[in-house]
């Protein structure tokens, strides 16, 4: 009889809690909408993160080596735009970033953007976004996100209410996504820590690398779970040896005579403490530390990965002593504290999208899904949606 993994380190430098919804939306202010086209060819979608009004501070931070991204610039802490109103990741690679114009037009619609003119409606909404590789995937090359389908994926997340649920697994940007042979998918988690403040991930897992370990069969960041969060027993040795047979028959993208994967994964690490620029930069930077934990390999020419940050600001970092020795203060500490957090949820993020994903028919044939292939190592694991 195999043993549940542990999944939580009582050394750990900090002890976090998940928040109330165990996702992005746990950053209150932030929602977040999924649209989709699937069927007839099509599988792929749109993930819009929507700030509060107002916006949020936002930075970005591009390590693969084949990016999808627009507005990326705007985002540079040398440059003018302050905040931003909302995030877009979606698939299609660079032909599904034509989603983005729908969340731009539905911005402007309700005056929010920065503003150019006198007049409420003289507003430049700045809408950074990146683009997962899912072309084809549904059987139709053509068939990919666009300003209609963004439109729709914004227009959920307005409506959605405060602090809702996230749905995750083969939805939205994660709609067509695959990651080293098996079906990936949205993800999401969220902490809160010592004194209040709330870091979160969503992710978009796409990846060209693997996301489970080959030796055991277990997903690379299991272990940095939160007590109860992922239930996992380590698979047994018939179980795996199948699945090793699985991947070894199908490739990476589904088929083993295929092209090489064209992948990438793509996320938004956000928390309610309040960030510069630089800081939130700083912690998209960091929050790479966390796919690094999840994936192998990661960050690879045959991917575009991309984390974006945002601050809503709701919560004040500590104050700063007056006499404190060697430059390390509580505001010091406390953006430690964020930004490694920032890695965790990431992590989290990944290994919660893995999980979620259902096996799903695509051009290549069957993506199994990481549940239908360990059935006996997740049987205790339950989807949050």
């Amino acid at each position: 009889m195999s043993k549940p993994v542990p999944t939580s380190d009582a050394t750990a430098p900090y002890a976090p809690t998940p928040g109330p919804r165990n996702a992005l939306t746990d950053v209150l202010g932030l929602r977040v909408g999924h649209a989709s086209y699937t069927g007839d060819g099509a599988l792929t979608g749109v993930t819009v993160v929507l700030a509060p009004p107002g916006g949020a501070v936002a930075a970005v931070d591009v390590r693969g080596g084949g990016p999808g991204t627009r507005e990326t610039d705007a985002l540079d802490p040398r440059n003018l735009v302050p905040r931003i109103e909302a995030i877009a990741l979606t698939g299609g690679s660079a032909y599904g970033l034509d989603a983005v114009s729908g969340v731009v037009a539905w911005l402007e619609d309700q005056g929010r953007g920065f503003p150019v003119g006198e007049a409420p409606h003289e507003v430049v909404p700045v809408v950074p976004a990146a683009t997962v590789f899912d072309l084809g995937r549904g059987g139709d090359f053509r068939r990919r996100p666009d300003a209609a389908l963004g439109r729709l994926a914004v227009e959920r997340a307005a409506a959605s209410s405060e602090g809702a649920a996230v749905p995750t697994g083969c939805v939205g940007a994660g709609a067509g996504a695959v990651v080293g042979g098996l079906k990936g998918g949205v993800g999401t988690a969220s902490c809160v820590l010592e004194g209040g403040v709330t870091v979160a991930a969503v992710a978009v897992v796409n990846a060209a690398g693997s996301a489970v370990d080959p030796v055991g069969g277990l997903p690379y960041g299991v272990g940095l779970g939160l007590p109860g969060e992922f239930p996992l027993s380590a698979p047994e040795h018939g179980e795996h040896a199948a699945a090793l047979d699985r991947f070894a028959a199908d490739g990476p993208d589904g088929a083993a005579d295929g092209p090489p994967p064209l992948n990438t994964t793509i996320a938004v690490v956000a928390t309610d403490a309040a960030l510069t620029r630089a800081q939130a930069h700083k912690m998209a930077g960091t929050a790479h530390d966390g796919l690094a934990r999840a994936l192998r390999p990661v960050h690879t020419l045959y991917d575009g990965d991309t984390v974006f940050a945002m601050a809503t600001g709701a919560k004040p970092l500590p104050a700063v002593p007056a006499d404190t020795p060697y430059g390390i203060d509580a505001e010091t500490a406390a953006l430690a504290a964020i930004q490694a957090a920032a890695a965790d949820v990431l992590t989290r993020a990944v290994v919660d999208g893995l999980l979620a994903a259902e096996s799903a028919e695509m051009a290549a044939g069957t993506v199994p899904s990481y549940r239908s292939l360990y059935p006996n190592a997740a049987v205790r694991y339950r989807p949050r949606n």
